[in-house]
């Protein structure tokens, strides 16, 4: 981690989105790093965001596994700080599993952990997956329907809120059923940051908080509410800097 007063070199970012988001979400944060210099793709998942017209029941883990590692393929990167928001935990876990040297290092932003052959909805509490696992199949079984802002700590008065509330979009469910693949550790060796959003505290997280600390990872604690990059992008842009 940098020091406040160490002038930082150009970096390249991958951020990736969580449930419901698009890479749309990341906006702030983009453009605060690119004007320092930085290079930054905020790819979006399959079925999401301006890609919601994909939406479909084969939508699995793996495809936003793909998702992400086709784009630092065909963008040809290397030496990457790969920042997971939320769900997206999960996806650079997948990632890093399989090309670990085009990463630099990971930070998981308030997000989901996963282990060789974990889903999200076998880690998440039981009240949480059967009401959303209810909320599907009221809405056809292909996607969980969007949730109120405030779910992701946004204040439904935030100057955000309205913009957020419009481009959330209907998550595909595959991704929460379908385990992870791994062949390595989490991480794959890689050096591994945590940001943990504490006000309010996002619950269904507390699992992977847990893990990040017995594992030994940098542990940061940021005030603020789950959707960090929405709420306080100055200050995310800031810490993403000091990773690696």
């Amino acid at each position: 981690m940098a020091g406040a007063g160490d002038r930082i070199s150009p970096q390249t970012f991958v951020l990736v989105h969580g449930a419901w988001h698009g890479g749309w979400c990341w906006r702030d944060v983009a453009d605060l790093l690119r004007a320092k210099g930085h290079r930054v793709f905020a790819p979006t998942l399959t079925g999401l965001g301006e890609r919601r017209h994909l939406l479909g029941p084969d939508i699995s883990l793996s495809t936003f596994v793909a998702d992400v590692a086709g784009v630092i393929e065909a963008e040809e990167l290397q030496d990457i700080v790969l920042v997971g928001h939320s769900h997206g935990g999960a996806v650079i876990s997948g990632v890093a599993d399989t090309m670990p040297e085009r990463i630099r290092a990971l930070v998981y932003l308030d997000a989901t952990i996963l282990k060789n052959g974990e889903s999200a909805f076998g880690v998440l509490p039981a009240e949480v997956v059967a009401e959303r696992r209810r909320k599907v199949a009221e809405a056809g079984g292909i996607a969980m329907p969007v949730p109120e802002v405030t779910a992701f700590g946004v204040p439904v008065d935030h100057s955000r809120a309205d913009w957020v509330r419009r481009r959330l979009t209907p998550h595909p469910v595959g991704s929460y059923e379908s385990p992870l693949a791994l062949s390595h550790p989490v991480g794959n060796g890689r050096p591994c940051t945590y940001i943990s959003c504490t006000d309010p505290l996002y619950l269904p997280m507390e699992p992977a908080r847990a893990y990040a600390r017995q594992a030994g990872w940098t542990f940061i604690e940021m005030p603020t509410g789950h959707d960090a990059m929405v709420l306080e992008p100055e200050a995310l842009a800031g810490l993403l800097e000091g990773v690696g």
